[in-house]
């Protein structure tokens, strides 16, 4: 499907793809340990032995140890951040209120995080998307997004966001102005609105939005998560620096946006977790490949300081023109195949080690 900015996009049901990985980690014999919060972690000579976590609603302390360890801790929130450089607390899925703040073992450790800025100086940045409860709609939008996809619905003049609206926003590649004139929904089980907020009242002035109600976050007419709060310096191996046996993916990772992103660092991380604890030496992507281009370009833009104002995603802004620059922007499957195979990985995250 397309949509403004985008072409051959795939989209997927947030509702249903997350029962689906548990069960797919459960049938692979992982233990997963929910409404559990890391709290503390047991540290020698720049190696983390173990950490506990407080069980919800229990006395229940879970210890649990390792050779390696992932920090995905994420870099959104907590409340306080989302107060002093957002909007408030917006009642996100991270539910701060719930279940605390964010807790990085890398951090903990004494490593110390970076932050991102807008390119007006300012920290962190909004998410740049919401969803609507898809019933909340009209019958005719709800239609289009069923049988296409998306549904691009023009906002009258009036109405429309300003151009400095989207200059806040995580997702730069939304930063174009028929996302200011238009509402653009994607069909993910919800109806996603690509934009970091829309006031209710203004909302259900747009044809078909009369009804309108916000699914996540759940004051998306006031604000957004405020995200890039705690990155970690690593290496392309994506091992933390100053750790010897800590990796990260995802936005710890750096100022990448996206779940595409967030799976090819967590893929990466995981991997080199378990080289780590079967001796063996990490492993980086090939610059040759999109992804190990991205990894160490993301990396390198990180170390100016114009680069920290910068968000990176392989679906635009960014990190696509600089995929296209460097020839490694294509929808040539076999060209594909062919690259992976010259780069000596086809098959290689498939091998047990």
């Amino acid at each position: 499907m397309e949509f403004p900015g985008h072409k051959h996009s795939s989209l997927y049901d947030v509702s249903t793809i997350e029962p689906a990985v548990r069960r797919a980690l459960l049938a692979a014999e992982v233990k997963i340990h929910l409404q559990a919060r890391v709290n503390d972690i047991v540290l020698q000579d720049g190696v983390i032995s173990s950490v506990s976590a407080a069980v919800y609603h229990s006395s229940t302390v879970i210890e649990a140890a390792g050779d390696a360890f992932v920090d995905v801790s994420g870099t959104a929130g907590p409340q306080g951040n989302c107060t002093k450089h957002g909007n408030g607390c917006a009642m996100c899925i991270y539910r701060c209120p719930t279940f605390g703040p964010r807790f990085s073992i890398a951090a903990k450790a004494g490593i110390k995080e970076m932050t991102g800025a807008k390119a007006d100086g300012t920290l962190g940045a909004m998410s740049g998307a919401c969803k609507l409860h898809k019933d909340s709609l009209s019958r005719e939008i709800q239609d289009e997004l069923n049988s296409k996809g998306v549904c691009v619905i023009k906002v009258p003049e009036k109405l429309q966001k300003s151009m400095s609206d989207l200059g806040q926003k995580a997702c730069q590649q939304y930063a174009l102005k028929e996302f200011a004139e238009n509402i653009v929904l994607l069909d993910t089980g919800h109806a996603k609105l690509m934009a970091a907020y829309y006031p209710l009242d203004v909302l259900r002035q747009i044809p078909g939005c009369e009804n309108a109600r916000f699914e996540d976050p759940y004051a998306g007419g006031i604000g957004n998560s405020m995200r890039y709060f705690g990155m970690l310096p690593r290496d392309n191996a994506l091992k933390v620096e100053g750790l010897k046996n800590v990796f990260c993916g995802g936005e710890k990772a750096g100022l990448l946006v996206g779940h595409t992103e967030a799976i090819v660092t967590g893929v990466l991380a995981g991997h080199n977790a378990a080289r780590h604890a079967f001796g063996l030496e990490p492993i980086e992507i090939p610059l040759s490949l999109a992804i190990g281009d991205a990894i160490a370009y993301v990396k390198e833009m990180m170390a100016t300081e114009t680069g920290l104002t910068k968000k990176y995603t392989f679906s635009g802004s960014v990190l696509f023109d600089h995929m296209k620059s460097s020839n490694l922007y294509t929808t040539d499957v076999d060209l594909i195949k062919d690259n992976v195979a010259k780069a000596g990985m086809t098959g290689f995250f498939a091998k047990a080690l």
